[in-house]
């Protein structure tokens, strides 16, 4: 792991040049943020990543409707309440005020009015850095694969995963070196992809 902390809040400025760069922010327990650029990168590859058979069963009769950019910041706090989380009110105002600029996203999964699932990242050319999940019952997955679908359907050639933990594992995610990440990441941020939203 590769961390150096500032001392200072970030823009939406601020985030998108550190994305570009292949850095993203964690924030600390009441201490600085720190930026990350590990040496070991986890990443999905779009053109294989396959739904399980339950998660594709509850997509396809409705079990989970579906949105996109509805309540960004809701999603946020929702990744954030958990007892151990990066994700801090700095970070959220700087992620809401890059979403308010069209460069963050959530998909979001409901059941009925009540917000159950939900995934959060950042967009810039044809790379999307997935932030954060949260989803109770298979929610999450469920908002997963539908970001998924929307990644493909807009051309993004790199979906970037930070670090690999067991539940990302499970969904497709691998790691890969500093150099190849950069590599994708050169290449990706040479094109622009198109994030699609609800009408």
């Amino acid at each position: 792991m590769s961390a150096v902390a500032i001392d200072h809040e970030l823009s939406a400025h601020d985030l998108v040049d550190l994305y570009r760069q292949g850095i993203f922010p964690m924030a600390g327990s009441d201490g600085p943020i720190a930026l990350h650029r590990p040496s070991r990168r986890a990443i999905f590859d779009l053109d294989v990543i396959a739904m399980d058979p339950t998660t594709a069963r509850h997509l396809r009769t409705g079990r989970f409707r579906i949105s996109v950019d509805r309540c960004f910041e809701e999603v946020m706090r929702r990744c954030a309440d958990r007892e151990e989380t990066w994700i801090d009110e700095r970070l959220i105002a700087a992620y809401t005020a890059l979403h308010r600029q069209g460069q963050a996203h959530s998909v979001e999964a409901w059941r009925g009015d009540m917000l159950v699932g939900g995934i959060y990242g950042v967009s810039i050319g044809a790379a999307f850095f997935g932030e954060s999940l949260f989803g109770m019952n298979n929610a999450g997955k469920a908002a997963f694969h539908a970001l998924v679908q929307r990644l493909r359907q807009g051309g993004y050639r790199l979906f970037d995963s930070q670090y690999i933990n067991d539940f990302t594992r499970a969904l497709g995610a691998f790691e890969t070196d500093a150099a190849d990440f950069d590599r994708r990441l050169r290449e990706a941020l040479k094109h622009e992809a198109r994030f699609p939203c609800d009408a």
